[in-house]
């Protein structure tokens, strides 16, 4: 069996940032499998309004919840502890349309790296992002002054708010009502060529099992292991 993982993220997402973390670090394992990761950037603000989606902090219990979730999903992935920024959230229409041009025009390391500085600038620098001087302050630690200004140029133009739009759409059109979302296509090995697989929906960074288990991998979540002596 191999398979591919469509994994949609949102910067501005902390859960996105978890999984984009885990898939990484298990990107090897996974391709030993036979099982490919690929990374759609897509705005969750399109995706909220698309689904008729609440934001979590509009709900006082599970904004108070979520407090305390984020804490555990820090410890949980075991990535540097850091807090949402005074100004959460923020409009990510700009740097997300710059990561699509990236995506397209870079290789697949430069592309998940510029990524992966999104989250470092915001949740960890507390940067907005979503001012043009402060994305081109972020972008000069991967790029040239001038590959900058062709990412900032190509950012205003049509193709690449399109691009976005259209990725958003897909992920809305396949169920997504929050980030991350993965679309996970699984593929018997004699339709591997002709792209031909089944395909199924999940959601958060807490359904990684779920998705192993659709994939046919083998895993182990946790092991749970009683005493000697305790009486059951």
């Amino acid at each position: 069996m191999t398979g591919i993982i469509h994994a949609y993220y949102d910067f501005v997402s902390p859960y996105s940032y978890f999984a984009f973390v885990h898939l990484q670090r298990l990107r090897g394992v996974l391709a030993s499998h036979g099982v490919s990761v690929e990374i759609h950037p897509i705005f969750l603000g399109g995706i909220m309004n698309g689904s008729g989606n609440t934001p979590p902090w509009q709900i006082a219990a599970k904004s108070k919840y979520g407090q305390l979730e984020l804490r555990r999903a820090i410890r949980y992935f075991d990535v540097p502890p850091f807090e949402p920024p005074s100004f959460f959230p923020i409009l990510t229409i700009l740097p997300l349309r710059a990561i699509t041009y990236i995506k397209q025009t870079q290789t697949r390391e430069t592309f998940e790296a510029v990524f992966g500085l999104y989250w470092k600038w915001f949740f960890y620098q507390h940067r907005d992002l979503s001012k043009p001087d402060v994305l081109q302050t972020c972008l000069l630690e991967e790029f040239s002054a001038e590959q900058v200004r062709a990412i900032m140029h190509a950012a205003g133009e049509r193709k690449w708010k399109d691009e976005l739009t259209a990725r958003t759409q897909e992920a809305l059109d396949r169920g997504a009502f929050g980030a991350p979302f993965f679309w996970v296509v699984k593929t018997p090995p004699s339709s591997a060529l002709d792209g031909e697989g089944e395909g199924a929906a999940f959601w958060g960074s807490d359904r990684f099992h779920h998705m192993w288990d659709f994939l046919g991998l083998p895993w182990d979540d946790f092991k749970l292991h009683a005493s000697s002596d305790a009486k059951l």
